[in-house]
């Protein structure tokens, strides 16, 4: 019996593991993507980069993945920040903008895609750790939660960018 214990505890610690790996490698993806010149397809890039986290996060936790429902989850979830969820797609649009547009976004877009895409997986996370699923879901729930590890992963995109800088 102790046996089970112990492996239904590496099992979940594996999983928390695995999850949040991914969400660094998401995170990492959406920051290379911000960078792209072209403006709203970097918006779009990203977007994609979270929907498809958010199905590799469920299959990780045994979650039945919904595309229309991870698609109004994130819509929700960011959407419902209102600054924070405009603030991607103008600087995106920003680009437009010779010379200053395009300087402004390279430095902004990734560190706001980053820190974006890493608060929206480690909202999930703990949706999913609690035996939540897309069915479940409810934005307003974790809103505040969202809003801390969006300063969380803007200090964590900040340093993965010092740390490019200086390499």
């Amino acid at each position: 019996m102790r046996c089970g214990v112990m492996t239904e505890l590496m099992k979940t610690d594996n999983t928390i593991d695995t999850a949040q790996d991914l969400v660094k490698k998401s995170m990492y993806a959406s920051m290379a993507a911000g960078l792209v010149p072209v403006p709203v397809f970097d918006f779009l890039a990203v977007s994609g980069i979270q929907l498809e986290m958010l199905r590799r996060l469920s299959h990780i936790y045994g979650v039945t993945f919904m595309e229309g429902k991870g698609k109004n989850a994130l819509a929700a979830l960011i959407g419902g920040s209102f600054p924070t969820s405009v603030t991607p797609l103008v600087v995106s649009l920003v680009k437009m903008v010779p010379i200053i547009g395009s300087t402004i976004g390279a430095i902004s877009l990734p560190l706001i895609s980053g820190a974006s895409t890493y608060a929206v997986g480690k909202v999930f996370i703990q949706h999913f750790e609690s035996g939540g699923t897309f069915l479940t879901f409810d934005p307003e729930k974790v809103r505040t939660y969202y809003a801390e590890q969006l300063k969380e992963g803007k200090a964590v995109a900040a340093a993965v960018d010092t740390k490019k800088a200086t390499a």
